[in-house]
């Protein structure tokens, strides 16, 4: 009897786990993977480690090794681009990049993974040399050459999300000089709310990065090598451009095939089905369900598409699931030199985006009792919760401190997936030891403050 041919495309994350969980259920499946690119499965979210020099080797910071699967039977190409889907006649056609063949290649079940491509600034300068984007192994591998090489001493980075903060920081220990610009009022302001962006905008210009936001770019200048970055306030000396200036989904050769919407991500159902019949998508390039937000809005995080892979494939052959996919938090952490913060669910600035109105709280407090002094680890940390005005449903949240206590990011990210309110957060049954916290833990203390409480 013929196995059924499940066709995934893209080997990120999303693609991964897809085959993980294939070969975890079934056992007449022909999984075929392809991938685009050179390099299967590199992880941009391990090149800040690799470009401080604190992963075992560059080649290692990938989800997996081809061999891991491929003796198990699964199709694992790369260097293979999918570039059309024909759906009648349930077949994509797949260019090999080195030749330039293509084929038809039958599929019973097909899995988009495609994910997102970084964004390219429009403005003239951008195919100077030592320009680069900051995603990807042949990327990861040209910037860290840059930051060893002692003639590159001005370093702009375009861009203050996260991959930006991780090329600014990295290139200051590099021992660079590094400028950062956005056209955003605040670095990370997607992510954090003024508060606290206040705090690691200070912490940034601290370690000597040279913050510079409202920037809006207009050039990159030079001779064959970009020589500086041009705005309309001045130019910046710049020996290496590292542009992170966002992110968009990787579906321009879906159009007209799959239902998009205006900004290109690829549109799903509850099942995350797309409109045509026997096509799934999961990951960077859909939108996912927002279960703080009650909406489908982007979220490109690892976390999201490992849980989408997860839900589809246990669903993959019910003519209908008995359940929905249950939506996604959205959670994330990340270091700025000496702090530390994590996220989950909405912000001031995200909720905005998707109509729903909130309220926030701000508490800043100290992480373990009054009688252990400040240099006995005794840190200032700070919480910021936001939350439905009238139920009180906690719908987003963020910590942050010198100390590393992004693991209650993960509290607060369970506290919104299961719907609950402040005032149960506030009572929250957490351990209790003056070594690692307060009689109230944090983030009671700090449902206790936004409900108006005295002080503990």
């Amino acid at each position: 009897m013929a196995k059924t041919k499940v066709v995934i495309v893209g080997a990120s994350h999303g693609g991964h786990q897809s085959i993980l969980e294939l070969l975890q259920r079934y056992t007449d499946v022909e999984i075929t993977m392809f991938e685009a690119g050179d390099f299967v499965s590199f992880m941009s979210c391990g090149m800040q480690l690799y470009l401080e020099n604190s992963v075992t080797d560059v080649t290692d910071v990938r989800n997996f090794e081809p061999q891991q699967f491929t003796k198990q039977g699964v199709h694992i190409l790369n260097n293979h681009e999918v570039t059309k889907i024909n759906a009648d006649d349930k077949t994509v056609t797949v260019k090999d990049t080195r030749t330039a063949k293509t084929e038809e290649v039958a599929y019973d079940k097909l899995i988009l993974s495609s994910g997102v491509v970084p964004k390219e600034l429009p403005v003239p300068g951008k195919d100077l040399e030592n320009v680069y984007l900051m995603r990807g192994y042949d990327w990861a591998t040209n910037i860290k050459q840059k930051l060893e090489d002692p003639a590159v001493k001005n370093i702009t980075v375009i861009g203050a999300g996260y991959i930006g903060i991780e090329a600014a920081e990295a290139s200051r220990k590099a021992g660079k000089n590094v400028t950062l610009l956005d056209v955003i009022p605040r670095p990370l302001g997607t992510y954090l709310d003024p508060e606290m962006t206040s705090i690691l905008e200070k912490e940034l210009k601290t370690q000597g990065v040279n913050v510079v936001m409202n920037a809006k770019i207009t050039a990159f200048t030079g001779t064959n090598k970009v020589a500086a970055v041009k705005t309309e306030n001045g130019e910046y000396p710049s020996d290496l451009v590292i542009q992170a200036a966002g992110i968009k989904p990787n579906t321009a050769w879906l159009k007209g095939t799959v239902a998009l919407d205006d900004h290109g991500f690829i549109k799903t159902d509850e099942y995350l089905r797309t409109n045509l019949s026997d096509v799934y998508a999961l990951g960077d390039a859909t939108l996912a369900h927002s279960v703080a937000a009650n909406a489908q809005i982007p979220i490109a995080l690892a976390t999201v598409a490992r849980r989408e892979a997860r839900y589809l494939v246990q669903h993959l052959f019910d003519k209908k699931p008995a359940r929905p996919f249950k939506g996604v938090v959205g959670s994330s952490a990340l270091s700025v030199f000496d702090y530390h913060f994590a996220t989950a669910g909405l912000n001031q600035t995200t909720a905005k985006r998707v109509g729903l109105d909130i309220k926030t709280s701000f508490y800043r407090d100290n992480l373990r009792p009054q009688y252990v002094p400040t240099n006995k680890g005794n840190v200032p940390v700070f919480v910021k919760l936001a939350f439905e005005p009238l139920s009180h449903r906690i719908v987003g949240g963020a910590v942050l401190s010198k100390y590393d206590i992004t693991a209650q990011g993960n509290v607060i990210a369970l506290a919104i997936q299961q719907h609950l309110r402040l005032e149960e957060l506030a009572e929250a049954d957490f351990f209790f030891q003056p070594g690692f916290d307060r009689q109230w833990s944090l983030l009671n203390l700090a449902a206790q403050h936004a409900l108006g409480e005295n002080p503990f």
